[in-house]
């Protein structure tokens, strides 16, 4: 299983490089519902979230829908698109007032062409998150639902592993349900029992992270 702290932290661009996009980047303000793109629309653009949230989904035909990811100030998406020059494989919309970046496609394709460290950092992201999807695989196949549950509310902690105090996750039960392909009630009656047991509080369309290593150890998977 993928370590939950290095999710977030390695799937980040290193600073020198997101400041080199910001530099061609034009601002966009998004409202909670708005749409960045839908599945099958072209890769014109890549896009880095600087305030908010965005939700990463897709549906299938019969109208169920799985979310894929969260994404939160610091990440940057749709440079597998980009790379590859294929149509948008899932639908990105905001989850509250959200602030973002936008490259548009040829300064992208310019920085990667001509910046060997540009190059490389977005070689690393595609590559950790090829591992991290991977992992996910592995984990619904492999591992019981607490493992599974606990593990991705981990790694939707912005903060490093160790930190203490509580922290809110800004996700449903819903998503939670979506994200792991589960029913909702399986993902409540889960989160009841760690809100019985400090390890958090169920909140109205978030969780109140409580207690980070008590989480950590339902990831702890014995046969």
């Amino acid at each position: 299983m993928t370590d939950a702290s290095e999710s977030d932290d390695r799937q980040m661009l290193p600073d020198d490089v997101q400041q080199q996009l910001l530099e061609v980047a034009h601002r966009r303000s998004l409202a909670r519902g708005d749409s960045v793109f839908l599945k099958g629309s072209a890769p014109d653009a890549l896009f880095g979230v600087l305030s908010g949230s965005l939700r990463v989904s897709v549906v299938a035909p019969g109208g169920r829908e799985a979310v894929i990811a969260i994404l939160k100030p610091g990440h940057w998406f749709g440079e597998v698109s980009l790379l590859v020059g294929r149509e948008r494989v899932y639908d990105t919309c905001a989850l509250a007032a959200t602030e973002m970046a936008v490259v548009q496609a040829e300064d992208f394709h310019r920085l990667v062409a001509e910046r060997f460290d540009v190059h490389m950092a977005f070689t690393r992201l595609v590559c950790m998150r090829l591992r991290q999807a991977l992992a996910w695989i592995d984990d619904a196949i492999l591992m019981p639902l607490p493992v599974r549950l606990a593990h991705r509310l981990l790694t939707l902690d912005p903060r490093p592993a160790g930190a203490a105090g509580a922290v809110s996750l800004d996700v449903s039960q819903e998503d939670l349900a979506f994200m792991l392909g589960v029913s909702r009630q399986s993902v409540n009656r889960l989160l009841k029992m760690w809100d019985e047991d400090g390890t958090l509080r169920v909140g109205y369309r978030h969780i109140e992270l409580l207690d980070r290593g008590r989480l950590a150890a339902h990831t702890e998977y014995v046969a």
